[in-house]
């Protein structure tokens, strides 16, 4: 399982938009509204590191996304 977050940047007034797509894809298990540097974050949880790979790149190429800092969980176990 690999899992992490991504801290997304959007237009002025597009962030329950964002939060509507990304809720609506497979492997976003979460949206958060927030406030403070990022408008948004997104929990991913996928099987692997190229299925965590292409959910950040779907996130990424949402319209209205300005920017994104994406932060992998490294698990301790």
């Amino acid at each position: 399982m690999h899992d992490g977050f991504v801290l997304l940047n959007c237009d002025l007034g597009s962030e329950e938009y964002i939060i509507e797509e990304l809720r609506q894809m497979p492997n976003v298990k979460n949206a958060y509204l927030t406030f403070g540097a990022y408008d948004v974050i997104a929990e991913i949880n996928t099987e692997d590191q190229k299925a965590f790979d292409k959910a950040v790149a779907g996130i990424r190429k949402l319209s209205r996304v300005v920017s994104t800092m994406t932060l992998s969980v490294i698990n301790s176990e």
